[in-house]
C-alpha cells in the first residue's frame, strides 16, 4: 500500500542555490511513487502483487496504471479520484544522487475502505498516504496474520501499538538519525546506501554489506530494495537472507535510470 506519482526528472549538473537557476536536461516523465516502485520491484522478484493506492481520472493516472500493469502489479485496488494524480518533481545529479519534491494529489485521497488483504501473506507500506490508513491496515494486517512491513519514509510518527508489531520497520540511516531512541519490539532493517543495511533484533544486530557499483540514479532505490525484501519474506526466507537478496537487487538497480528502471 503506498502512493503512485509520476516522476518529472531533470538532470543537472549541481543543485541550485537559494534564488539560483540551474539549466538541465529536457524533462523525462517516469512511473514512480514509493507504493509503487515497491510493488513493481516486488514483482519482479517473483511476488503476486497487488497495490492498493489512488490515481488522479487524468493522463497521469492513465500511464501509471498501464505501467503498473505491464510489471505484473494487480491494480484492482487502485482507485480513480478527481484529485489529479500524484507528482513528483526529480533533479539528479552526475554522481546519481537525487533531490525530490512531492505533490502528494491523489494518494491523500486513499481511504481504510480501500484496505483489503484478502490472501495476502506480508503487508508492505509507506507513508505518502495517510498515516491513518498504514495505522488501520498494520491492525488489519496483525489480526488477519498477515506480516506487517513499513518503510518509514517520509518520515512520519506513528504509534507505538503500530511500531510494536512491525516485521520489519524499514528506516535509511537519515531517517534513523530524526528518530532518536527509535524501539520496535519485532526487527527494525536501517538502510546505508553504498554500506548494505543493519539488520536489528532482539538477538542482535548484523550488518550486511551491499555490492560496489557505479550509481547512475539513485532514486528508488530504497523502494526497490523493501519490494524485493518483502518478495522473498513473502516466500518464507528468515530477515537476513531477505536483507541479502534485497540489497543485491537495490544495487542493481541504481545503475540504470528511473526510480523503477528494468532490474530482474
Amino acid at each position: 500500500m503506498g502512493s503512485a506519482n509520476a516522476d518529472l526528472v531533470v538532470s543537472v549538473s549541481r543543485r541550485p542555490s537559494a534564488g539560483e537557476t540551474v539549466l538541465g536536461s529536457d524533462t523525462r516523465v517516469l512511473p514512480g511513487g514509493k507504493g509503487a516502485n515497491t510493488a513493481v520491484a516486488a514483482a519482479r522478484n517473483g511476488a503476486e502483487v497487488s497495490l492498493i493506492g489512488a490515481v488522479g481520472d487524468d493522463p497521469y493516472g492513465e500511464f501509471l496504471l498501464e505501467s503498473l500493469s505491464s510489471a505484473g502489479v494487480d491494480t484492482t485496488r487502485v482507485g480513480k479520484v478527481t484529485t489529479p494524480t500524484g507528482l513528483a518533481f526529480i533533479t539528479v545529479t552526475p554522481d546519481g544522487e537525487n533531490s525530490i519534491i512531492v505533490s502528494p494529489g491523489a494518494n491523500s485521497a486513499v481511504t481504510e475502505a480501500e484496505v483489503d488483504l484478502l490472501d495476502a501473506r506480508v503487508l508492505v507500506a509507506s507513508l505518502e498516504v495517510p498515516i491513518t490508513v498504514v495505522e488501520h491496515a498494520v491492525a488489519l494486517a496483525v489480526r488477519s496474520g498477515v506480516r506487517a512491513v513499513v518503510n518509514l519514509s517520509p518520515v512520519a510518527e506513528l504509534s507505538a501499538d503500530t511500531l510494536a508489531v512491525l516485521d520489519p520497520l524499514i528506516v535509511n540511516e537519515h531517517e534513523a538519525s530524526a528518530l532518536p531512541g527509535l524501539d520496535c519490539s519485532r526487527s527494525v532493517v536501517v538502510t546505508l546506501g553504498a554500506r548494505g543495511a543493519d539488520v536489528i533484533t532482539p538477538r542482535g544486530t548484523r550488518r550486511i554489506p551491499a555490492p560496489k557499483v557505479d550509481a547512475v540514479d539513485t532514486t528508488g532505490a530504497g523502494d526497490a530494495f523493501t519490494g524485493a525484501l518483502a518478495a522473498h519474506l513473502a516466500r518464507g526466507a528468515d530477515l537476513v537472507a531477505a536483507t541479502e537478496h534485497a540489497i543485491a537487487y537495490a544495487a542493481r538497480s541504481v545503475i540504470q535510470p528511473g526510480a523503477q528502471g528494468t532490474t530482474d
